[in-house]
């Protein structure tokens, strides 16, 4: 039986996944703070789960994981932990900014790295990278820093993806890009969607496509996926008003 790996796998994007390669028969690894959320998970569904859990913002916590699986053969990897914070840069908690680069970015970094060292010699693997639409926009006001730490997750797969091109490794690597997605996410970033939100269902079902066609960016739903492929078209400061206006939305709804 092959093995998923989830991080971030207590509520929404996360779960979800587990919940879907549950279903296509995956045994499962998860991860995430809360230990009651992934016990009610394990027992809900109908495959072997092994519970870590982890606190990602922590980098000892990152290493001490990859030691806990350091013999664990595993399929894919869903790299999926992270959360938002919005407002002005002016007034936003720096300490909640750091922890959201410590578990966007640098948890992100140490897992995406020492999962792909194991699976390269393994010889076989799968790694999603979970960052978001805003990741492929030039910046995003009022979500400053959400948006500067997303569009290191892109960054990042895509150079990597044409490194393992080029040396002939056969581990896949894709980033998933979504827009509003209906999860615990808006109530953590303290935000409204100015947009309407897919659901986790979908999100995860266009993700897992996406995948076998090994993809190497994933945006969810047509009207998104046309979204971002417009926005290439525009000036960049017509966007970031765009974006900013959207985003100030969010705020004072």
């Amino acid at each position: 039986m092959k093995t998923a790996l989830i991080t971030g796998a207590t509520s929404g994007i996360g779960r979800e996944f587990a919940k879907q390669l549950a279903d296509e028969g995956y045994k499962l690894i998860v991860t995430g703070r809360r230990l009651e959320r992934l016990e009610e998970l394990r027992d809900s569904l109908s495959v072997d789960v092994e519970i870590i859990p982890a606190d990602l913002d922590n980098e000892e916590a990152c290493f001490n994981f990859l030691e806990a699986i350091k013999d664990k053969s595993i399929d894919i990897f869903i790299n999926n932990a992270g959360f938002g914070l919005a407002g002005s840069f002016l007034e936003t908690d720096i300490n909640r900014e750091i922890s959201m680069i410590k578990v966007n970015d640098i948890a992100m970094q140490i897992l995406f790295k020492g999962i792909l060292q194991k699976m390269a010699a393994q010889g076989y693997g799968y790694i999603l990278n979970v960052a978001s639409s805003a990741g492929l926009l030039p910046g995003g006001p009022y979500m400053a820093t959400y948006y500067a730490s997303k569009a290191y997750v892109t960054s990042l797969t895509r150079a990597v993806r044409k490194e393992l091109k080029d040396q002939a490794c056969p581990v896949r690597v894709s980033a998933l890009c979504p827009g509003p997605v209906d999860t615990e996410f808006n109530q953590n970033a303290d935000v409204v969607f100015a947009l309407k939100g897919i659901s986790a269902e979908f999100c995860v079902k266009a993700a897992i496509s996406g995948m076998k066609r090994n993809k190497t960016i994933i945006v969810p739903g047509l009207i998104m996926s046309i979204g971002m492929a417009l926005n290439h078209l525009l000036p960049i400061p017509l966007v970031l008003s765009l974006t900013g206006r959207q985003q100030k939305k969010k705020l004072y709804r």
